[in-house]
């Protein structure tokens, strides 16, 4: 198979899918090369070729997925799918019962773990090879220490070594995750992967695509010493929001919520109920091929015919993938898609959770009468 830069002679289709289910949910994932050189992506229970990250078990009564959707190398979206659940469960906030809470400190927390010694050795073993990441020897890579456990994660910002001073990889990803206790579903996001609601077949997008565009984005890039040029941070970067990508994070100033590009998500939660069919997490190969309305619709119609979840998101791979290299369909494609067994609450609405001490604003999910 020949690389054309960035895109291959032939396309990888190729799928590394996974079904599951639990007493609430049952799920479908998958992920795709399709016309891309590489997968820059990566996953905590499917081969490496994808980007989501599934527990339907986070602990006895909460379900967790996790969409990653990494940009200049594979390393930080590898990252964040082996811990960012790791950190939700280690906050004191989930603890106390507050899970947006715990998902916002844990996005921000990801770029804390990748600086200094410890975070460059597990950027480097996540890595297929050693990146050009500043500070690091060419050449040279450490694996993880065996006494390296889960419980040792806060101590890596203040780790001494060689690398200690390491600020952080310059590649990045997405992350949208979805977490699900009983009736209520809490959805945190940075960057443009996307999560859809279907609910009597209406598609009700419970995030926002981070582009450098949005007023609010394009405020935050300006007032922190940023540009924007043909719709990019810095004529580099199409997206706002990211994990990783500490280039565009150096102010030492501003907090990271009001850097040039911040790992902040936004948080929205909902009261699930009995309307509601399936939830779709994708990363924008899907998004920049269909509309999310499209999306539930093409879903409904396959799931007419076809039980599997997994198999319902490698049909939209195949509709979504391009003919031929270069414009829409030609990127990694990694979507995962929850079937709800049951919900009982007939007064559902949609929060978003302010970034600040404002008061919450609330957003009635419309519902379409028959």
């Amino acid at each position: 198979m020949i690389q054309m830069g960035i895109y291959l002679s032939t396309p990888k289709t190729e799928k590394a899918s996974e079904d599951g289910e639990n007493d609430k949910l049952r799920y479908g994932l998958s992920s795709m090369q399709g016309w891309r050189a590489t997968m820059e992506d990566a996953s905590d229970k499917v081969p490496s070729s994808s980007i989501h990250a599934a527990h339907p078990y986070l602990d006895e009564s909460t379900s967790y997925f996790g969409v990653y959707d990494g940009h200049g190398g594979k390393a930080v979206s590898k990252f964040c799918a082996k811990y960012l659940h790791q950190q939700v469960l280690k906050s004191e906030p989930y603890s106390a019962g507050d899970i947006g809470t715990s998902l916002q400190k844990s996005f921000l927390r990801m770029d804390e773990m990748m600086r200094g010694q410890r975070g460059w050795r597990e950027l480097s073993v996540l890595g297929d090879k050693i990146e050009k990441l500043s500070g690091m020897l060419e050449g040279l890579i450490w694996s993880p220490r065996s006494s390296e456990a889960n419980d040792r994660i806060d101590d890596w910002a203040f780790e001494e070594g060689p690398h200690s001073d390491f600020g952080g990889p310059n590649s990045g990803s997405t992350a949208c995750v979805a977490v699900m206790r009983g009736n209520k579903l809490v959805v945190a996001n940075a960057g443009d992967s996307r999560c859809v609601l279907s609910r009597k077949g209406q598609a009700h997008n419970l995030s926002k695509d981070h582009k450098p565009d949005l007023e609010a984005e394009k405020d935050r890039i300006l007032k922190a010493g940023g540009f924007i040029q043909v719709g990019r941070v810095n004529g580099s970067l199409n997206l706002a929001r990211a994990i990783g990508d500490m280039e565009f994070k150096q102010n030492k100033y501003l907090p990271a919520e009001k850097q040039i590009v911040t790992a902040e998500p936004d948080i929205t939660s909902v009261e699930l109920c009995d309307d509601d069919e399936f939830l779709v997490i994708a990363c924008d190969g899907i998004w920049d091929c269909m509309s999310s309305q499209q999306l539930v619709d093409f879903i409904h119609l396959q799931l007419k015919t076809e039980n599997k979840l997994s198999a319902v998101c490698e049909k939209v791979f195949d509709r979504c993938l391009a003919p031929t290299a270069g414009g829409e369909g030609c990127d990694n494609m990694t979507m995962i898609l929850i079937q709800f067994k049951k919900c009982s609450n007939p007064n559902a609405s949609v929060t978003n959770q302010p970034q600040s001490s404002a008061q919450p604003k609330l957003i009635e999910v419309q519902r379409k009468e028959n």
